[in-house]
């Protein structure tokens, strides 16, 4: 599922936007400042990233800035009541792929999402193809060569992640989150035993492999 961050400080446009987005089948990561936007970027892979221009302590221009230099490829859309000239170039020159003036209309955002997640080839299906290995997210089936696999819940949605995001390094605590955070049975090393199982379930598949990152975590490597 394609993950969304909005930067946005009016609470009640936030929460409207990011029920909208829930609503297209987006995930939805809500917050009113960057500074809370950095910690959500850090801690979540997200794919989009929709923000207002004039917020407390950190603008929209310096956080897309900051954005742009630890990310260049993540798309951004301003959101602002911001209409003037100079603001949209200063926008598009620090990179923003988008300029909404408000108030915006929320299926129109929703047709931009689109357009630029078509642009930057990142997709919203929930079945994944690579060659001939297959994972339906909404059957949560996995198949290898036409067989089906079983696979429990947790090593679907981890191995799903990891090759949504090939070559992307992943740290334990990430892929954790990613499996509904730590219960009475899970640590941050569980992960380890997921990965094992995982590549036990798919000693013959040679489209792709999940390789240890050492320090970090593992990651999804297309071959």
């Amino acid at each position: 599922m394609v993950k969304i961050l909005l930067v946005e400080d009016n609470s009640d446009l936030n929460l409207t936007v990011c029920r909208h987005l829930n609503l297209n089948n987006y995930m939805a990561f809500g917050c009113t400042n960057a500074l809370d936007a950095y910690d959500i970027l850090y801690e979540n892979k997200i794919d989009l990233i929709i923000s207002d221009i004039m917020m407390p302590d950190v603008d929209g221009f310096e956080f897309a800035k900051n954005v742009r230099e630890e990310n260049p490829n993540i798309p951004i859309i301003f959101m602002s009541a911001k209409d003037d000239l100079d603001s949209k170039k200063q926008g598009f020159r620090l990179g923003i792929d988008d300029y909404m003036v408000k108030p915006i209309d929320l299926d129109e955002l929703i047709l931009r999402i689109e357009a630029i997640l078509r642009r930057a080839n990142i997709s919203s299906s929930n079945k994944l193809s690579i060659g001939t290995f297959e994972m339906d997210e909404e059957s949560m089936s996995v198949t290898l060569d036409g067989e089906e696999i079983p696979f429990t819940t947790k090593e679907f949605q981890l191995l799903f992640k990891l090759l949504s995001y090939p070559n992307h390094a992943f740290s334990r605590n990430q892929l954790l989150e990613e499996l509904g955070g730590l219960d009475n049975e899970s640590t941050p090393r569980s992960i380890d035993v997921f990965i094992t199982n995982i590549r036990a379930k798919l000693e013959g598949c040679t489209s792709f492999k999940i390789v240890t990152v050492r320090g970090i975590g593992y990651k999804g490597v297309i071959q």
